[in-house]
């Protein structure tokens, strides 16, 4: 898999956003893909439309243009059965603000381009704190004098366009960090089947084993490698709402883990590798060890959708990966909408 912020950081590159999506299309406001020289990361729906993306890309690049904005017709234009309109937005990808992008992956930003007049950009945190771009916004978040005004930038929303008062087309797009953390102890086969396996989908992983030389030197973007003689203190640091799948070398280091996480308050979805003679072994003793017996009665043993079968590493990993999406898919994220940024020059 080619990581799309580390290719802009090590490539020139164009960067591809659906800024507008009317009816119905392949992919939704937000999604991006990265065109560079010779290769591309991400995708903005196949097809016939992403052919023409990397093709205006690639020319971007060597014409030097550092913006373009066009609407696609699929059905008309590109002869595609889906028959919506794609609005996408081109831009050159700074390799400084990829390179930052890449550092805040567990962290959400926003982006804000013109794609009218001067080439202004601004990276902003989640909080709307500038940190890297066009000087447009003050201490405040109202925009100056010289990005000429507009409505809000609103946070509340997902990527969209904008419009200011002097009719310059911005883009507001969101990066979201992923909202599914999982923990997942045991470097073994099945444990690197599902890591290559959860590699692409919306989620972080903190990979935990106690034998570091099991970790293969290069993981996929969203993973995180933990070597430690202790795996089960990692438990009580993991965020609130996390993952946990237990899949070690050891009966006796998977109950340490599996205490360790029913110690816990917050705890989200928890697997135990296993039988369902391991499963009947492990509530004894952890019965016995005083844990709540609604929880235990929670744990997921055996792990893995129903109706998949086989003992092979990738179809346990496809079977756990299938399960984790589900229950991801299904939790319900609430969150309080942020406030809207005001802008000099705003209506309301």
């Amino acid at each position: 898999m080619i990581d799309e912020w580390k290719l802009a950081a090590a490539s020139p590159a164009v960067l591809v956003t659906v800024a507008i999506a009317e009816g119905s299309v392949p992919r939704g406001p937000g999604t991006r893909m990265m065109v560079a020289p010779d290769r591309f990361a991400g995708t903005v729906g196949g097809g016939h439309l992403e052919l023409r993306a990397i093709e205006i890309g690639r020319a971007m690049l060597i014409d030097g243009r550092q913006r373009h904005f066009e609407r696609f017709p699929l059905g008309p234009s590109l002869g595609q059965c889906c028959g919506g309109v794609v609005h996408l937005a081109f831009e050159q990808c700074s390799a400084a603000d990829a390179a930052l992008l890449d550092a805040r992956r567990g962290q959400d930003s926003w982006r804000l381009v013109a794609f009218d007049g001067a080439a202004d950009a601004a990276l902003f945190d989640g909080d709307g704190r500038q940190l890297a771009g066009a000087a447009l916004f003050d201490g405040d978040g109202k925009q100056l004098a010289a990005a000429g005004g507009g409505p809000g930038f609103d946070r509340g929303r997902e990527s969209h366009m904008m419009a200011s008062a002097d009719g310059r087309r911005w883009l507001v797009a969101k990066v979201a960090a992923p909202r599914n953390h999982l923990l997942l102890f045991g470097a073994g086969h099945v444990g690197a089947a599902l890591v290559r396996a959860l590699a692409e989908l919306p989620c972080t992983v903190t990979w935990i084993d106690e034998r570091a030389a099991l970790f293969p030197a290069e993981v996929p973007a969203n993973v995180t490698i933990e070597a430690t003689d202790a795996p089960q203190d990692l438990v009580a640091h993991a965020p609130d709402g996390a993952s946990y799948l237990v899949m070690t070398h050891s009966h006796a280091l998977d109950q340490a883990i599996s205490e360790a996480i029913l110690a816990r308050a917050n705890v989200g979805w928890f697997g135990l590798i296993g039988s369902h003679t391991k499963r009947v072994q492990f509530e004894r003793r952890l019965l016995a060890r005083g844990f709540d017996a609604a929880r235990i009665a929670a744990m997921a043993c055996p792990i893995g959708l129903p109706g998949i079968g086989g003992k092979e590493p990738a179809v346990i990993a496809v079977a756990v990966a299938a399960q984790l999406l589900m229950l991801w898919q299904s939790a319900a994220h609430t969150e309080l909408a942020p406030p809207t940024i005001r802008l000099v020059g705003s209506a309301t």
